[in-house]
């Protein structure tokens, strides 16, 4: 079916990079009930030039919001999310696709920014999240797989702050009624980053093998949050 098309619960994800799929959370959102049509810009593939009501999430990758140069594909996205915004559709972007809601919101990103994070880390929800559709419920910190280098300095006005983490103050926040920005990959498992560059990382003073086996241990809690949240975002989604 054509990006253009609306079909029955159909979600669109805009996959920015052809290793940043979207993983479990696609696997939780079927599982609810919901149609997702996965598009890849980086390979050519167009992106719509609405959204027709269809809920978007936006996927990670290795670029800054407006890196239009090396990827010319996101003035589209972020003209999808400013229609998200604008219309109330529901939204969940992912580490690039959180900074993205962020940038097109009025908020700020920057490049090499703060400490990188890597592997699985801990979470902490603010008080705000307890009244925040997707992330009550849960207290003190949760896990999540961390891979970024660049982060969220400012959050839009008016933004919902959520989650933060030792080494980055704007993990989760909301805008708006219907719209997620994370920082984290809710969306990937442990296993995955066994297939990291380990060179890279230990480049950066982190080794592969220790972060691995931390995302192991914290795999089952992880599961547990992330895909009660993706349930909950689906919910929201076929509402």
């Amino acid at each position: 079916m054509p990006a253009d098309e609306r079909g029955p619960g159909q979600v669109l994800v805009v996959q920015n990079t052809p290793g940043g799929g979207p993983g479990r959370v696609g696997t939780w959102l079927r599982e609810a009930g919901l149609d997702l049509h996965v598009l890849h810009p980086y390979a050519g593939e167009k992106l719509p030039d609405a959204l027709g009501g269809r809920p978007l999430v936006v996927l990670g990758g290795g670029f800054l919001p407006d890196d239009d140069e090396r990827a010319p594909w996101l003035p589209a996205a972020r003209g999808l999310v400013g229609q998200a915004l604008a219309d109330a559709t529901p939204f969940l972007g992912i580490c690039l696709g959180g900074q993205m809601l962020a940038q097109v919101a009025g908020g700020v990103v920057r490049a090499e920014h703060g400490r990188p994070e890597y592997g699985s880390t801990a979470i902490r929800l603010r008080p705000e999240a307890a009244r925040d559709p997707l992330l009550h419920g849960w207290e003190g910190t949760v896990p999540a797989i961390e891979r970024h280098v660049d982060a969220i300095t400012e959050l839009p006005p008016g933004a919902a702050w959520l989650a933060s983490s030792e080494d980055c103050p704007h993990q989760a926040f909301r805008v708006g009624a219907n719209a997620w920005g994370v920082q984290f990959h809710p969306e990937a498992e442990a296993a995955r980053i066994a297939t990291w560059d380990r060179d890279g990382l230990a480049a950066r003073g982190v080794d592969r093998e220790r972060i691995h086996a931390r995302a192991l241990a914290d795999e089952a809690e992880s599961i547990a949050t992330w895909s009660e949240f993706t349930r909950r975002f689906a919910a929201l989604c076929a509402g």
